[in-house]
């Protein structure tokens, strides 16, 4: 029998299906994160094999296979990329692999235009122009220091700023700012090495008595606490926004909506004026049911606006292109 294999490695897990041409999947396997930023590269390539394996079950006659690889730059380097050729080896596919962007593959799990946009905004953000099939050009994307405006990192690092912003205007600390206080220090005690939050008997906020120099103590503290973490756990505040944006306060409907202003001048920075073609959104920050995803969605009426939902579906209608031709059916887990 004759199939093919598509797969979606992220940074936290790896997904493959086994597809034939009718577009029903065969077998199915899910692994562990495979992006060659985060993970060794070899580490990487062998999570994506093995699962590959596993979706296979046994089965031989592939025909094509594609993988949507987070952080596919990685294999720009010749040494990273033959590590990668030397998996596709091991399980008996190579020179069948053809590995894209994952947002190649997401674009093509919401729809078969071959031409449009694809805006992503996770823990990171960036947007792709997509031709053939293809992504042929990025806007933004350049990672936590120098960019990812709009993203889960982003929200959250403004989100920090705001409650830093409140505890140098004045006691009123509630909302947002009590909420960020208490991601960042509880719900355990700051422990005995660590700058106290506030100088007080029980050493958490905002259990504390609000004085001005317990202000400045606990802001030295958060900004002493979230600089000793990997940068990228500012992500874990965005979904605080979220909530404060929807009960109404107005610092979190601010960042809200700056948010959704970076992530639509990213997308239409990819798009040549007037165009028409769909623009498919991907990523958690960008759910249908959050108040960036929502505004976003407002604010690109009139476009043809699409959900990506499952990254690996497109990533195995790609390789059924690639093997039978663009009359290739959809494949479709149901």
């Amino acid at each position: 029998m004759s199939l093919v294999v598509g797969v979606d490695a992220g940074g936290t897990s790896t997904r493959a299906l086994a597809v034939d041409a009718t577009g029903a999947v065969l077998g199915a396997a899910t692994g562990g994160g495979a992006n060659p930023n985060s993970h060794a590269p070899a580490e990487a390539a062998a999570r994506i094999a093995d699962t590959v394996e596993r979706a296979l079950g046994g089965r031989t006659g592939v025909l094509a296979a594609v993988v949507g690889l987070a952080g596919v730059s990685k294999l720009s380097d010749p040494i990273v990329a033959a590590v990668f050729a030397d998996a596709w080896d091991r399980i008996g596919l190579g020179g069948l692999v053809r590995v894209v962007a994952d947002a190649e593959v997401a674009y093509a799990s919401a729809t078969p235009a071959p031409d449009g946009t694809v805006l992503v905004a996770g823990t990171g953000s960036i947007a792709g122009r997509i031709r053939g099939r293809r992504m042929i050009a990025t806007s933004g994307g350049y990672g936590w220091l120098l960019g990812d405006e709009g993203s889960a990192f982003w929200l959250g690092r403004e989100a920090v700023r705001s409650t830093l912003d409140a505890l140098s205007r004045g006691p009123d600390l509630a909302g947002l700012p009590a909420a960020v206080l208490a991601e960042a220090f509880e719900p355990s005690p700051v422990d005995a090495h660590s700058p106290a939050p506030a100088d007080c008997g029980n050493r958490t906020f905002p259990n504390s008595p609000v004085t001005e120099a317990n202000r400045l103590n606990t802001a030295r503290a958060l900004i002493t606490r979230v600089n000793a973490e990997p940068p990228i756990r500012l992500a874990r505040f965005a979904p605080l926004v979220s909530s404060a944006a929807a009960a109404g306060e107005p610092a979190a409907t601010d960042i809200v909506t700056r948010a959704a202003e970076h992530l639509v001048r990213t997308a239409l920075a990819t798009r040549d004026p007037d165009e028409k073609t769909p623009v498919v959104l991907v990523g958690s920050v960008l759910a249908a049911t959050g108040p960036v995803g929502r505004l976003v969605r407002t604010k690109l009426a009139g476009l043809d606006v699409l959900t990506s939902s499952d990254g690996v579906l497109g990533a195995a209608w790609l390789a059924a292109v690639d093997a039978w031709g663009e009359s290739a059916a959809r494949p479709s887990r149901s």
